[in-house]
């Protein structure tokens, strides 16, 4: 039964008839994804990953897609956006924001099949010709300098000119002399390994108080970063622009917010330098170009941040393509076992610290079904509050 009444022909994608979700377990944390079938033997995808919260997310997208998708013609992404958002009573928050998200990706991955093109030519086509992507996840293990110098080494000798990295442990609001001098000198152990011409962004995590976020920015001076990242917690937003007029560094943020609604404040304060807005998080295709546009009105950069799998950095290279004040893309993607790229088959590789422009219709991707029955949920969780959270729970 159609949930959905109109009279308008359908699209050359034809329209929705089903909805379901899939889970991949890995040693890291689970990533989720919908998959969306129409009458024309369609099939879209996209990412649904949340950090913890993977199955709320599974189950809100097969809800929502009764509630909004059954009989919807995927082309109509910003009449579904908006039912999903404002029909379903949405606003705001973490849960809702991945689901239209990973809808929206599902929608545009449609669009491209059913018209033979690849998702970036629908959502404002490319003004580069490849999307320079920075490594994150590379230093697990222990927080020790000489450790995390090797393990940067390691990574800029595959290509990458850019890492990201938390130096600061389970350090939260406060950090003691000792830990503050420890994270320091992580920094500096990485520069000296990598030298001048490769970018370091340091995370901060959302957890520092004003007092310990001004001494670090003092502290880093010296390391030549390219950006301090969400140094206080997201809910003191408005004093992150004191930080911003002692900072010799660009300060950057924005991941936690999922959609254009929740950025108005970031913008309305002046917040950041270089907004990051997650492609599984901010809204989708739809919503990530009217963030992106914002960001270019008050002269801000965006740099997506991507936490999440290859489908997910997939998405966000087409989307980055067509970014005018795009500046770099996170990538997890060193992080993973070889079973999520089979999982995944056909997302975009990371070459010498780049991704090519794609050429396959949509994202380019299904879901092989075979590999998520051989790795079910693992259902971890890591506490950035406890030591030794940068391991990641591995062992």
């Amino acid at each position: 039964m159609l949930t959905v009444n109109t009279t308008r022909p359908a699209g050359p994608a034809g329209r929705i008839t089903r909805v379901e979700t899939l889970i991949l377990g890995t040693a890291w944390r689970d990533f989720g994804y919908v998959r969306i079938h129409t009458d024309e033997g369609l099939t879209g995808v996209g990412e649904i990953t949340h950090p913890y919260r993977v199955a709320e997310t599974c189950q809100l997208a097969e809800a929502m897609g009764r509630r909004h998708l059954i009989g919807a013609d995927p082309f109509d992404v910003e009449e579904i956006w908006l039912r999903m958002y404002q029909g379903d009573f949405l606003r705001g928050g973490d849960v809702g924001g991945v689901v239209v998200s990973g809808v929206d990706q599902a929608l545009y991955d449609l669009m491209g099949k059913a018209l033979g093109l690849p998702v970036y030519r629908l959502t404002g086509g490319a003004v580069r010709d490849r999307v320079r992507v920075y490594a994150n996840g590379w230093y697990t293990g222990e927080r020790d300098p000489d450790v995390f110098a090797a393990k940067a080494r390691e990574t800029v000798a595959k290509g990458y000119s850019a890492l990201k990295f938390d130096p600061f442990g389970a350090g939260l609001t406060h950090l003691e002399k000792v830990e503050l001098r420890r994270s320091v000198e992580l920094v500096a152990a990485v520069r000296d390994a990598v030298g001048p011409d490769v970018d370091l962004f340091v995370e901060g995590h959302a957890r520092f108080g004003t007092g310990t976020a001004r001494r670090l920015v003092h502290d880093l001076a010296p390391y030549d970063i390219g950006w301090f990242e969400e140094p206080m917690p997201w809910t003191h937003i408005e004093r992150y622009a004191e930080l911003r007029a002692v900072a010799p560094f660009p300060i950057s943020g924005g991941e936690h917010f999922h959609n254009r609604y929740e950025y108005k404040q970031l913008f309305a304060t002046g917040a950041v330098d270089i907004v990051q807005p997650d492609l599984s998080m901010a809204g989708g295709f739809t919503e990530l170009r009217k963030i992106a546009a914002q960001a270019d009105a008050h002269g801000m950069t965006v740099a997506p941040h991507n936490s999440n799998s290859p489908l997910c950095t997939t998405a966000s290279v087409h989307a980055a393509l067509g970014i005018p004040n795009f500046q770099i893309l996170e990538t997890f993607d060193g992080l993973l076992e070889p079973y999520v790229f089979d999982a995944v088959k056909g997302a975009l590789p990371v070459v010498d610290g780049h991704v090519e422009l794609p050429t396959a219709p949509g994202l380019g991707i299904e879901l092989v079904d075979e590999v998520f029955a051989e790795h079910p949920p693992s259902h971890r969780f890591w506490n950035m509050f406890a030591e030794g959270w940068e391991k990641r729970n591995r062992t």
